[in-house]
This record gives C-alpha cells, structure tokens and sequence, in this order.
C-alpha cells in the first residue's frame, strides 16, 4: 500500500495506549496510515476494526490490508459504529476508538472529487460519491438564505450573504458544475485584508460540511463510542476546524461530569456517574511536523478514558 504518514500519528498511538491483545476501531481508514500504525503494535491476538464511507478508500483497504487476519474494513459513517461493532460481537469489549475528523489527502488531492479549489474539477464533495445529492446539484436548488446559514454555521463565513445572493445570481446564467466556477464567483466578494487563505476556503468548508452531515455523524459517533468502549478503553479524537474540536471538547467535558440532575446530591446513581476522564491536554502538531504537512497546523488531538 502507498500509505502516508497522518497527522499526530505518534501522539495517536501513544493516546490509545495500544494493548497487543487488544482491540481497536480506526473510524475514519482513509489510506490506512493509521491502521497500518496500530497493527504493527498489536501482537497475533489483536483485533483492528476499520471504517470508512469512501468506497475508494474501502478497496484500498482489500487490496491492501485485508490479508492481515487480525484486521477487517467495514464501509460505513461514523453513525454506524454501534451496528458495525455489533455484527462484530465486540459491543463493549473495544480498547480505543480513533477519529481522524475531515478529509484525507488522496480525496482532496483528485480533482475529480470536488473537495478543492486548487485544480479543476466536477463540483461534487461527497465522501460517499454514489449516495446523497452533490454540492452542485444542492447549489443549483437552494435558495439564498439556505446557502447564506450553510456558509455562516459550518463555514464562519462573514460574507455568506453576499456570497449566496452572489451564486444565485450566477447559476441564473449557467448552472455552477464545477470547483473553479465557484471559486471564480467567491474571489472577489472576499476582502483583501482577509485573504490569509483562498478567499473560496470557508465556503467549500462549509459546503462540504453540510453535504457530508459531518457534524451530524461526529455527534452520533461520540455518543454511541460510550457502549462500545471497555473499562480503560481510550477515545482519541483529531479535528482540523473549530466547529469540529468544540464539538469533541463539549462532549468530553460534559462526559467527565456526573449527570447535572444529581448535582449537589449525596448519592448519584451508576447510571448517572461520569462516563470518561479526560487524559491530559489538548495536543497540537510540533512545528517540525507543521513544516514538514502543513494540513497539520490546525490539528487537535484530544483524548479520554473509559470509567
């Protein structure tokens, strides 16, 4: 396999304090960085499970990984690991849960993808190409303020209404079918003072968010991780952007907390302790690593245990 190395690879696996008879779920296989990493720290009892929803990434995994008995590869979205798990027979017996949030380098590196602006390409984003509808075909059909609330919640975009009213506008002279038109219609409605980054950079964050349900399915994921996690198991979570980290954080800290009914009360049920411990602090990308994959700036690891 042509694997390369992911973000925080090192600080992963040290956060999930790998087992060798234990038994682990990469949610998020992409290229099988991260997989490849923990099966060569399990020993021959081991057990990896590994999801992804990009079928690509799924037959990379067959052709690649799939020969390694102590290794399987599920096609699924982060809101399927409980059903996932379960066929398994591993429901409450997984030693670490590792997300690896956004998008990996081979779909953001082919154009045909539609995840970037830098090459031109068919404007399509989805993760999973043969389900859900493309971020063109939902451009083509959305009013103005729908787009505008996409780009402000999933993006931050301060300029969501000009740009909405500005693609609507467009798509009245030809439908916008691909990555360079849409970049072209946002360049100049962004100011100068503002571009650190492509102008296009928020909006395509955001339609991809949406498009994908990605918060959607990192909140169910969180959630359903609770039961399928062992005592100890760790949960290792990686985000590139704010709305995702502020989700993980959230969800963490209300988990490391006894259920706020019982507050101030004696007794608090099982039912009602807290669930996780927080492990440590938030982890960020050393500047060598910065210097060496830049999509590592922005990367956070956060990490917690099972009670």
């Amino acid at each position: 396999m042509n694997l390369h190395k992911p973000v925080l690879l090192d600080e992963a696996l040290e956060g999930l304090a790998i087992k060798p008879s234990g038994t682990y779920l990469d949610c998020t296989f992409g290229r099988g960085g991260h997989s490849e990493a923990i099966l060569g720290n399990l020993g021959k009892k081991g057990r990896l499970i590994a999801i992804d929803r990009d079928p690509e990434a799924v037959a990379e995994a067959q052709s690649g990984l799939e020969h390694d008995p102590r290794f399987s590869i599920c096609r699924g979205t982060f809101g399927e690991i409980t059903d996932i798990v379960r066929r398994q027979g591993m429901t409450g017996l997984v030693d670490g849960v590792l997300m690896d949030l956004g998008v990996s380098s081979p779909q953001l590196d082919d154009p045909a993808r539609g995840f970037s602006f830098s090459s031109d390409g068919p404007l399509d984003m989805r993760m999973s190409p043969d389900e859900g509808i493309s971020a063109a075909d939902w451009l083509e059909r959305a009013e103005a303020g729908e787009i505008s609330r996409v780009l402000f919640r999933y993006g931050e975009e301060r300029q969501a209404k000009r740009i909405a009213r500005a693609i609507v506008a467009a798509r009245l002279d030809a439908p916008i079918r691909t990555t360079s038109r849409l970049a072209a219609i946002i360049e100049p409605l962004v100011p100068a003072h503002r571009r650190k980054r492509h102008p296009a950079t928020k909006t395509f964050q955001a339609i991809r968010i949406f498009i994908n349900k990605e918060l959607q399915e990192l909140e169910k994921c969180l959630t359903q991780s609770i039961d399928l996690l062992a005592r100890d198991g760790r949960l290792c979570v990686i985000s590139f952007h704010s709305l995702e980290d502020r989700i993980v954080k959230r969800f963490m800290r209300d988990q490391s907390r006894p259920d706020p009914v019982y507050a101030g009360l004696p007794d608090i049920p099982p039912r009602a302790q807290p669930k996780l411990a927080r492990v440590g602090k938030p982890i960020k990308a050393q500047p060598e690593e910065v210097a060496d994959n830049p999509r590592a700036r922005s990367a956070v690891l956060r990490i917690a245990v099972r009670l």
